[in-house]
């Protein structure tokens, strides 16, 4: 492996909040790569959320939150895409520009098992480390995660590493749900966002 890294948090950050930045945190600590890429996406084949805002909002929402961050770069390479988004062409085109880089991509345990559903996976897992961050679940338990892990490790050669952190069920979901009811959210998006919404009137 070469010496730079790079991690991936893509999401559709609608809007980004305190356990994205969390998660970023603790996936540039542990896989001690040199930075992190936020990574809005762009139009998702698996999403057809009709409530998702504009990519340029989204895009500015993470651009404010990584402020505080050093370690933190949005990147807009998703949103810039035209059509659906898939992240073998995403991973495609960051070797153009960067090949001798490692780099990794962040998921929760839940998306884990729908990789081998995505758009070239066999792709995926060759040009990227799987970082893996655990939540636990009535479906998601330890013993699935590392029958999943062995599959992929069998299956396409996977390279695939835990982060330890545990997901909460902090969701974008539920601070859109909290705005349009008008209720304060600054304990669960950084300062600059909660502002941002409040600005623009997003999501009332």
């Amino acid at each position: 492996m070469s010496e730079k890294s790079i991690g991936i948090l893509g999401g559709t950050f609608n809007p980004i909040h305190n356990q994205h930045l969390l998660l970023a945190k603790q996936a540039y600590e542990q896989l001690k790569v040199d930075k992190v890429l936020l990574m809005p996406s762009g139009v998702s084949y698996l999403k057809k959320d009709t409530g998702v805002l504009p990519a340029e909002t989204r895009y500015n929402m993470c651009a404010l939150a990584a402020e505080a961050f050093p370690f933190l770069e949005v990147s807009d390479i998703e949103i810039k895409r035209s059509g659906n988004t898939y992240t073998y062409e995403t991973l495609e085109e960051l070797y153009i520009n960067d090949p001798d880089c490692t780099y990794y991509f962040i998921i929760g345990s839940d998306t884990l098992f729908m990789l081998d559903k995505w758009k070239e996976p066999a792709y995926i897992f060759e040009h990227c480390v799987i970082a893996v961050a655990v939540r636990l679940d009535d479906e998601c338990t330890e013993d699935a995660i590392q029958h999943k892990i062995k599959e992929y490790e069998a299956g396409y050669n996977a390279a695939i590493k835990l982060i330890d952190i545990k997901i909460s069920d902090l969701s974008s979901s539920m601070i859109r749900r909290m705005v349009s009811e008008g209720k304060d959210v600054r304990a669960y998006v950084p300062e600059s966002v909660a502002d941002y919404i409040m600005k623009n009137g997003l999501y009332r």
